[in-house]
């Protein structure tokens, strides 16, 4: 259970008891992407340590916004995933994106912390119906040490980590300036990018990842 709550009838208040402590958010959103182990989430949350990500964990499972599950692969493991009632939070963490991205960014951020598939998240999120309308294709990346894949199907597109659960129909490896570059519509420079599988869908990978014009001021 929660140390601190603020007491209070408004659903705003009661919401903020289960996710208003730090790092809480971010768990959620690593989840947004699939099911992760404990140790995974540690990895991509160190600086949270293994206390408090067990402390956040409990409460949100006590909540009933995460649940665990047996790995296909190995039924004696457990990994986390967000129930129904926690894939709720999917389009008001995408809108609280939306709304940082305008922010100015603080001195202090670590630009080491800038992963690809929270861009892939990001992006997928926010992609309009029409930049899928009719594909059913999925590609799957290996940017520096991240694999991910995204799926574009006939309008919806999403993000999940590590690789697809079947063959991609094109597979990208390159690093992440590159990544990022193509993003913002910037052709790749020579030698930084591979594909394996149909190069014309590398076209329609990034016209589903595509940054939207800058933020209105």
């Amino acid at each position: 259970m929660p140390k601190r709550m603020y007491g209070q009838v408004c659903p705003i208040a009661r919401s903020l008891d289960v996710l208003g402590e730090r790092w809480t958010l971010l768990i959620v959103r690593e989840l947004l992407l699939g099911p992760k182990r404990f140790k995974e989430l540690l990895a991509r949350l160190p600086a949270m340590g293994t206390n408090r990500l067990a402390e956040r964990l409990q409460l949100l499972e006590h909540s009933g916004v995460v649940a665990r599950r047996a790995l296909p692969a190995a039924a004696d493991v457990r990994a986390y995933e967000l129930t129904a009632y926690g894939e709720r939070l999917r389009p008001l963490l995408a809108e609280l994106a939306a709304w940082g991205s305008r922010l100015p960014m603080d001195d202090d951020v670590d630009p080491a912390t800038l992963r690809a598939e929270l861009i892939a998240l990001y992006l997928t999120e926010h992609s309009a119906p029409e930049d899928s309308r009719g594909l059913h294709e999925t590609y799957q990346f290996q940017v520096g040490d991240e694999v991910f894949h995204v799926v574009a199907d006939d309008g919806t597109a999403y993000a999940r980590s590590g690789p697809a659960p079947t063959p991609a129909d094109l597979t990208v490896t390159c690093d992440l300036a590159t990544f990022d570059g193509l993003t913002r519509g910037c052709p790749p420079a020579a030698d930084t990018l591979t594909t394996t599988g149909d190069p014309a869908l590398l076209t329609h990978a990034f016209q589903v990842l595509r940054h939207p014009g800058p933020p209105a001021p």
